[in-house]
């Protein structure tokens, strides 16, 4: 686990240099090791963008400090960007849509944020127009905007990416990893293809999502239970390049759903559904590098746990298919 050998200064020294940790579905010759993202303060991934994005933006001057960020957020993000906030003299304001869950407008709001509900029918779309919406009422407000601002890829690519090539000594065959905003799969993927030219990179999406619009594809449009990943309006993730991958895969629900179960129970992985979404896919690409179907140039294949399941506890993620709400 990440250890520290002396005393910190703030919270944001917590941030990052996250565990590497080994999944025991893998087939025998093709390791799987998953990033815990959980291990982060605000115990997601997104943690890495709060803070980098606005320190980024602290540095050239778009925003002051005292100013506020407005950003339309499912939860992890408003996480994030809270915590950065709140050590950095930094206003937080976040616009949700109602279905997402409840315990991360509550942390949100915990660290001294202010959440403003959208309708659940109005998607994400909805709450990046009333997040710009409400910079436009405010002085010295910015829309950080993760589905479109560089510095989402950039944070990753800096970070978790060399991450992960240091503790395989730059020996990664594969990168599985979902995409809502596509940060952390083309951050991750930019880095590595520094020292690993011909890497495998795998997009990840629930059964349902439109990502393969990008492609050229006419898939069919679903509603989906599996949160943080995923999109019914491919044209807003302006940051996925398809040209930086070579697979989409696309996992139903209830495969998702059964797999959060047994990487708990078997693994002792407490993780959220995008977790298993990227835990299933990885296990494919394995199996697909070790009967020579995927050429990678080593074996190892690596995704991304993006945050823990306790977020999503009040939604019966480990009940029943059926109790699981969406």
């Amino acid at each position: 686990m990440t250890s520290h050998g002396e005393p910190l200064d703030s919270v944001l020294e917590t941030v990052g240099e996250t565990p590497l940790v080994s999944v025991h579905a893998a087939p025998d010759d093709v390791p799987i090791y998953a990033k815990l993202e959980s291990f982060n303060p605000g115990a997601s991934v997104k943690d890495r963008i709060g803070q980098y994005m606005l320190e980024a933006m602290l540095d050239r001057g778009e925003l002051d400090p005292g100013g506020t960020v407005v950003e339309p957020t499912a939860g992890n993000t408003g996480i994030g960007f809270a915590i950065a906030a709140g050590q950095l003299d930094v206003e937080a304001v976040f616009v949700v849509p109602e279905r997402f869950s409840v315990e991360k407008q509550q942390l949100m709001d915990a660290l001294g944020a202010t959440v403003i509900n959208t309708p659940t029918d109005d998607g994400m779309q909805g709450a990046i127009e009333r997040a710009h919406e409400l910079a436009d009422e405010l002085d010295d407000a910015v829309v950080p905007q993760q589905f479109t601002n560089p510095l989402n890829v950039e944070a990753h690519r800096e970070t978790t990416g060399p991450e992960i090539l240091d503790a395989l000594d730059g020996d990664v065959g594969a990168i599985v990893a979902g995409c809502g905003t596509a940060g952390t799969l083309m951050g991750v993927t930019k880095a590595v293809r520094e020292r690993v030219p011909d890497v495998h990179v795998v997009a990840v999406e629930p059964e349902g999502s439109t990502f393969g619009e990008r492609f050229g594809e006419d898939p069919e449009e679903a509603e989906y239970k599996t949160e943080g990943i995923g999109t019914h309006d491919a044209s807003t993730n302006e940051l996925f390049d398809p040209d930086l991958v070579d697979d989409l895969l696309s996992i139903p629900d209830r495969d998702v759903h059964a797999e959060m179960r047994r990487l708990a129970t078997e693994e002792g992985h407490l993780v959220g559904s995008s977790a298993a979404a990227n835990s299933l896919a990885a296990q494919q690409v394995a199996r697909g590098i070790d009967g020579g179907t995927i050429d990678a140039p080593h074996d190892a294949v690596v995704t991304v746990f993006p945050d823990s399941s306790e977020r999503y506890l009040s939604k019966g993620v480990y009940r029943s298919f059926e109790e699981w709400e969406g």
